[in-house]
């Protein structure tokens, strides 16, 4: 047996005894290494049982929540993250464009997938209950990170200068799987920022792995790591909530990390990474996405409730020329926002749009309350979360990710820090506030039954 099938089986079986003996945590953190491995698809595949290994992590999740939902619910209430609210939005506007929806066969399916994924993102947020569970969940996604960009190494580029085939469970695409591990370079930065010296060295191998992998795959989704990395920098330099040495090491994790990309980059990337200026080559130029993007206006003035899932490519044909679409005949739009935009029209992209600002309010809430405490650690672990989430928006920019897996888990990480730092510690201190409020009055009722009783 391959010992990648061998540590697959011990983690997934022990995690499935964790999550019913010790914490409903542990069922998610299953679900992210079902996820990452994506059994199904390695050449180590033959050697492991044929079980539905997804199934299994979903269902084992519910059910631990099932067990002790009174337990998770005190802790972790749906009503008051509002963005899970407009979440739902988004879900109830796939199910209304079956009316209206031109690929109605492809529609029905990755609607129930969708669904699939919001009833899984609902149940974690519950799970994932406190300051320990978050950051386990965030190494769990860092070390599946890691182990894709292991995979880059040893699978090796192809004759088109690609990484293709080492993709997650929902998407084996090379692009897709490059903006997974996006969000993860700006998390390493804060553990390694934050930790002690075993954090840090754990946080440069994962990061060498990933970095090689990113370079690897050859995406120029790459950019979107410096987009995150360079605003959490920036924050770190700049802004009023500062530890000793913080800026001379922002300075310093930017000399080291221009030395280490100039270090694993090659001319193949950089050729690639070139095409960007090509205009004039609409088949390989990313700039050439452009008129893709603004195509998607044409069609809504025929169907401003959207086309529904795969609405776009059917209509590619007719309101864009051959020569536009490079031979393609059923074009893809290329981004995760003009998808979201062309599947649900207006309303429906509007109410994403209310879920990413509804997110954005509570973050800075957080942020605030966080810095009242003066709790540095607290306030950059949003902050590189929120950043995180920044950096998939802009890998997803430029290709179709609009009902992603880790789109919905960084949306998924960031309300659970603002859960655990401020909504949580809220009620605590009030509670806290509430007991000492009791306890002098009952002191102070006590004291007069005294003075009474003397006089």
């Amino acid at each position: 047996m391959s010992k990648f099938a061998l540590l697959f089986l011990l983690v997934f079986f022990g995690g499935v005894v964790a999550a019913l003996a010790y914490s409903g945590t542990a069922a998610f953190v299953v679900y992210q290494m079902v996820y990452f491995f994506n059994p199904d698809n390695r050449w180590w595949a033959s050697s492991i049982p044929g079980l539905r290994y997804s199934l299994i992590a979903s269902l084992l999740m519910l059910s631990v929540l099932a067990a002790k939902y009174r337990h998770y619910s005190e802790m972790s209430p749906w009503g008051e993250m509002a963005p899970f609210k407009w979440m739902l939005a988004v879900l109830g506007m796939y199910y209304v464009a079956y009316i209206f929806a031109l690929d109605l066969p492809n529609h029905k399916r990755f609607t129930f997938e969708f669904l699939k994924l919001i009833i899984i993102v609902l149940v974690a947020y519950k799970l994932i209950y406190s300051e320990k569970a978050l950051k386990v969940c965030l190494w769990v996604y860092i070390m599946g990170c890691a182990y894709i960009g292991y995979l880059a190494h040893v699978t090796g580029r192809n004759a088109q200068g690609r990484v293709e085939g080492i993709g997650m469970v929902d998407s084996l695409d090379a692009n897709d799987t490059a903006a997974a591990l996006v969000p993860s370079a700006v998390l390493l930065l804060y553990f390694a920022w934050m930790g002690d010296k075993k954090i840090r060295v754990l946080s440069v191998v994962c990061g060498a792995l990933i970095a090689n992998g990113l370079v690897l795959i050859n995406s120029r989704g790459v950019f979107a790591c410096v987009v995150s990395l360079g605003i959490f920098i920036l924050f770190m330099i700049f802004s009023s909530q500062q530890r000793k040495g913080q800026r001379f090491t922002a300075v310093l994790i930017v000399v080291v990390g221009l030395s280490g990309a100039i270090y694993v980059t090659d001319d193949l990337f950089w050729e690639r990474m070139g095409t960007l200026k090509e205009i004039e080559d609409k088949e390989s130029s990313g700039s050439s996405r452009m008129v893709f993007w603004w195509t998607t206006f044409d069609m809504l003035e025929d169907h401003p409730m959207g086309m529904g899932i795969n609405g776009y490519n059917r209509l590619a044909p007719i309101y864009m020329d051959d020569d536009t679409r490079g031979g393609v005949e059923h074009r893809s739009v290329h981004s995760m926002w003009f998808q979201g935009l062309s599947e649900l029209g207006w309303l429906g992209f509007g109410f994403f749009c209310c879920m990413l600002l509804s997110l954005y309010r509570l973050s800075r809430k957080a942020k605030k309350y966080v810095m009242s405490l003066d709790n540095a650690k607290a306030y950059f672990q949003i902050l590189a979360l929120e950043c995180a989430f920044i950096g998939y928006l802009a890998a997803g920019t430029f290709i179709n990710r609009f009902r992603a897996e880790i789109l919905y888990w960084m949306i998924l990480f960031l309300a659970v820090a603002i859960k655990v730092y401020y909504l949580q510690a809220k009620k605590a201190n009030a509670d806290a506030a509430g007991e000492g409020d009791a306890a002098s009055y009952k002191q102070a009722k006590f004291t007069r039954k005294s003075r009474d009783v003397y006089t």
